[in-house]
């Protein structure tokens, strides 16, 4: 039977989308605060139409970026396009780019159609043309019925309507969200998630949103930029991403994974008494596991399954998590490996029992990106 071959070690993903015309270009953008780095030569494309999430952690640099994408921070060095015109030289007001903040920052004494209105009030646009354009936009948030309520008499959710109301009114190309999310309660989360994402291919235009939340990212995005300490980690769709993380840091940030460090010797790979097959150079190599991957060999199973071999191992409990549907177990192995992986929930199970996985499940990854 012919052994199963492991992928070659993925590169960093493409910065650059596919298939759709590119309508913000990032080139090698940084940004300093004095003696801190805080963005370090991002270069990144945003499509037409494009659902992107900048994902990363407390201090990662993202919600810099869209700052500085918006216009209120100027970028140390680089430059940003929109189309053949330099974004970065003009001021924020003159560019085709809206930002919904965390707060909403609704004015409390207007109301909401008096809210959505003012940007249009501001630029003097004609009475009767101020009408439809907040009707139209009340109307794609579904906050028609609220028009002449105050922002303290709607729900959190209701409030972040109407801010996407108000930036959405005034046309942009591309509209910025800075974790917009993260002061609603968790069902109402979930819920504005899926309404989110359905305004924004109704509407069509380009949204990039900020999150530190990698489910979040997950659920909503076309693709993830993933940034680490002011650097792209990876760029990738949801499912690229965390199917086939490019580095360590990408494979534990999205997700639980196993990392497993080995040697490789004419094609095989060796990580404490675990050994499969690979098509990598000889030397040091590292690699994800995740725990949907790991699997308990039922009693009498043959250890060879459709796809080849199998890697097999004993192990024992050390703990369970419940997680409703599902369990994470992490489980000792006789040479003193601990794997993590996730079943169906069904009581408590035998404390001992092999474990199973296929080699190509095993996704080489890097030590850290590559960096220019």
């Amino acid at each position: 039977m012919a052994s199963p071959i492991t992928p070659a070690i993925p590169s960093t993903a493409s910065a650059h989308p596919t298939a759709k015309t590119v309508l913000l270009s990032i080139r090698n953008v940084a940004k300093t605060f004095g003696r801190n780095v805080v963005l370090r030569n991002v270069s990144l494309e945003i499509a037409e139409g494009e659902f992107l999430t900048i994902l990363g952690e407390s201090g990662s640099g993202k919600t810099t970026l869209l700052r500085v994408i918006a216009g209120f921070e100027t970028a140390t060095s680089g430059e940003l396009w929109m189309g053949a015109e330099r974004l970065d030289h003009q001021p924020p007001y003159r560019r085709r780019v809206n930002t919904v903040f965390q707060s909403y920052a609704l004015f409390p004494h207007l109301t909401v159609e008096q809210n959505v209105a003012y940007g249009l009030r501001v630029a003097k646009r004609p009475a009767s043309e101020i009408t439809e354009r907040v009707a139209e936009a009340l109307d794609k948030v579904k906050m028609t019925a609220h028009a002449k309520a105050k922002p303290s008499k709607i729900s959190g959710g209701q409030q972040q309507r109407v801010a996407l109301a108000r930036a959405l009114i005034n046309r942009p190309r591309l509209l910025l969200l800075d974790e917009p999310l993260s002061a609603l309660d968790a069902n109402l989360r979930r819920q504005m998630q899926v309404e989110l994402k359905s305004l924004q291919r109704e509407v069509g235009i380009a949204f990039v949103f900020v999150t530190h939340d990698q489910e979040e990212a997950m659920v909503m995005s076309d693709r993830i930029a993933l940034l680490r300490s002011g650097e792209l980690e990876q760029v990738a769709a949801p499912r690229e991403i965390y199917s086939r993380p490019a580095t360590a840091y990408a494979a534990q940030f999205i997700g639980h994974t196993n990392l497993l460090k080995g040697e490789v010797k004419d094609g095989v790979a060796r990580c404490a008494m675990l050994a499969w097959p690979v098509s990598l150079p000889d030397g040091p190599a590292l690699f994800s596991l995740r725990p949907e991957h790991v699997r308990l060999r039922e009693d009498g199973a043959n250890t060879e399954s459709d796809h080849g071999a199998t890697v097999h191992t004993q192990g024992r409990v050390l703990h369970r998590a419940f997680h409703g549907a599902t369990e994470l177990i992490r489980a000792e192995c006789a040479d003193g490996l601990v794997l993590v992986l996730r079943t169906a929930s069904g009581g408590e199970g035998k404390n001992e029992f092999e474990i199973e996985f296929s080699p190509a499940d095993a996704v080489p990854v890097r030590e850290s990106a590559e960096r220019n």
